[in-house]
């Protein structure tokens, strides 16, 4: 049986396929921008889910704000080992880029227990003691994304931007929701569809388009 073996021709054909998907499906529709069509077809080469069309919203200069922040140097903090391990490293280090899950460590494990809180929402907490600017990647936790949140509002936290989209049933859609009314550069996907691996696709996406 013949078959693609090269991974680069693999992802070309992908992206070719979801392409035409697009034109048959949605012959009309339009992305905003270049950054913003590269990141949603990712979103969708990852997921192969074309709901992502219409579900994943980019507020204004969010992505132009978060490649700015990586070519600074900034610190991305997920919230999973999952989304931090699909994250090109290769790419991050050669930016300079420092990069976070502190959930297992036992700082974050400790402080959960005191305040009775979510490893997500310690590790925030523990996070936003760290100097420099910062991106939150967030794919599994709710609870996260509202620590993230509230510590904004409270003027606890200074973050560049936030890609918020934990998937799941409890939590997540109204996470999501709170994101979009706050003034915090964001991509989300509205509902209860995201993922660690959407999380690591969106800012790989990004990471992609900085010639460096």
């Amino acid at each position: 049986m013949e078959y693609i073996k090269n991974p680069m021709k693999i992802e070309d054909r992908s992206f070719e396929i979801i392409q035409s998907i697009i034109d048959e499906i949605r012959p009309n529709y339009k992305f905003k921008s270049e950054i913003e069509e590269k990141i949603i077809k990712r979103a969708i080469h990852t997921t192969a889910d074309f709901d992502y069309l219409d579900i994943l919203k980019i507020s204004e200069n969010a992505a132009e704000i978060i490649k700015d922040a990586l070519e600074n140097k900034a610190s991305i903090y997920t919230d999973t080992t999952m989304a931090l391990s699909g994250i090109n490293k290769r790419k991050l280090d050669k930016l300079g880029c420092k990069y976070k899950c502190l959930v297992a460590d036992e700082k974050t494990i400790l402080k959960a227990k005191e305040q009775g809180i979510t490893r997500s929402m310690a590790a925030v907490e523990i996070a936003a003691e760290d100097k420099g600017r910062k991106i939150f990647v967030l794919g599994n936790a709710p609870t996260a994304l509202f620590k993230v949140i509230e510590m904004v509002e409270d003027g606890k936290l200074e973050v560049d931007a936030v890609i918020g989209v934990p998937v799941g049933f409890v939590g997540a859609a109204e996470s999501k929701e709170k994101l979009s009314k706050t003034d915090i550069p964001y991509i989300l996907s509205e509902g209860r569809k995201g993922g660690s691996n959407l999380a690591a696709a969106i800012i790989n996406a990004i990471l992609y388009n900085i010639e460096r």
